[in-house]
């Protein structure tokens, strides 16, 4: 692929196939659409509510880490990601939980959907449709449908916005509609500078993908404000580009992974790391960010950081995931690859359903 295709829109639009730049670029009304859908939804009856858990994979799961970093610091609830067929042993009468599969046929999903109506947990189904809709139709189980025909990693919104507006509506959170409209008009400033149509030079997102190109990315954030931010420019750098992506957390990498960064220098001068910086990080961990770009800094390729936008955290989480979401896509148009195919997974799924 050229070298310059960052610089040609018509050329970018004909390689996506799949239209993700176009998924990217309506992502802040796909919020706001996701909001309303939550808030219209049926909320499940419930009495005493000990925990919530979210169940499902791949870009039907990130939006449950997104709430459960969300209601860590707003909620006495605690949330739990569940990325497997089974659920954990709490998983009872006391349990809310969301299944969430944006294709309603991921069968991990469907698996862990049927333990927790076995367990008589409290299930909230969200999906665009599949085996899953089906099944929470037929059980009167409540149902957010939301719209079809995205890839599921570029439907963030909508799978995770509506189990915010419920968990809102149940009384779990505070009222968060203020902080959505911020996210919304956050992403919308964003997208003026991110977007196709801006130069090279200008954009941010298409530098951080030209230096990343070529190199292994490793992404750091830090634990219970850019976390999930870092996970998600792993997941997709490895989905959009095609490409391997690393990603930890602060405090934590100080603990170990920060020794890595002795031997062998060859290897370590092909990596590119990506610091994710939140203005509301404890301030030791802000320390730690600086000292540690301080010592690994020579032995690596490159190192950049990306502040997080607004004063919400929905909008500092998603401003820093918006920034990531498109230098993926533009990672992937330098390596001369179509964002939106995932062949492999297909490939795998299909042997996983013959055997």
């Amino acid at each position: 692929m050229e070298k310059n295709i960052l610089d040609n829109p018509q050329a970018m639009r004909e390689a996506d196939t799949t239209g993700m730049l176009e998924a990217l670029w309506e992502l802040p009304e796909q919020c706001a659409r996701a909001w309303e859908l939550g808030l219209a939804a049926g909320v499940p009856f419930m009495g005493e509510v000990r925990h919530v858990l979210v169940t499902g994979l791949g870009g039907s799961a990130i939006g449950g880490d997104f709430l459960r970093v969300y209601a860590a610091k707003a909620s006495f609830v605690p949330v739990v990601v569940n990325r497997d067929y089974v659920l954990p042993a709490f998983t009872g009468p006391h349990t809310l939980v969301f299944a969430v599969s944006y294709s309603g046929n991921t069968e991990e999903t469907l698996s862990a959907y049927r333990e927790a109506r076995q367990k008589g947990a409290t299930v909230v189904a969200v999906t665009s449709g599949g085996r899953l809709a089906e099944v929470a139709s037929q059980e009167n189980v409540p149902l957010i449908r939301v719209p079809g025909g995205l890839a599921p990693r570029a439907a963030t919104g909508y799978l995770f916005l509506p189990t915010l507006a419920v968990m809102q509506r149940m009384g779990l959170v505070p009222d968060a509609g203020g902080e959505v409209a911020e996210l919304v008009e956050v992403l919308r400033a964003l997208r003026e500078e991110l977007g196709p149509q801006v130069p090279r030079e200008e954009n941010p997102a298409k530098r951080l993908a030209a230096n990343m190109h070529g190199r292994i990315p490793v992404i750091w954030g830090a634990s219970g404000t850019s976390e999930v931010a870092a996970q998600r420019w792993k997941g997709q750098i490895n989905e959009n580009a095609k490409a391997p992506a690393y990603w930890n957390v602060f405090p934590e990498l100080n603990h170990n992974e920060l020794v890595g960064f002795e031997h062998p220098a060859e290897l370590l001068a092909q990596l590119y790391v990506v610091m994710l910086r939140d203005p509301q990080d404890h301030p030791r961990v802000q320390k730690r960010f600086a000292l540690t770009r301080e010592i690994v800094e020579k032995a690596v390729a490159g190192m950049a950081e990306v502040e997080a936008r607004g004063q919400g955290l929905l909008a500092r989480m998603y401003s820093l995931v918006y920034v990531g979401d498109y230098a993926s896509v533009y990672l992937a148009l330098l390596y001369g690859v179509d964002p939106g195919p995932v062949k492999v997974i297909d490939q795998l799924k299909a042997r996983l359903a013959r055997e």
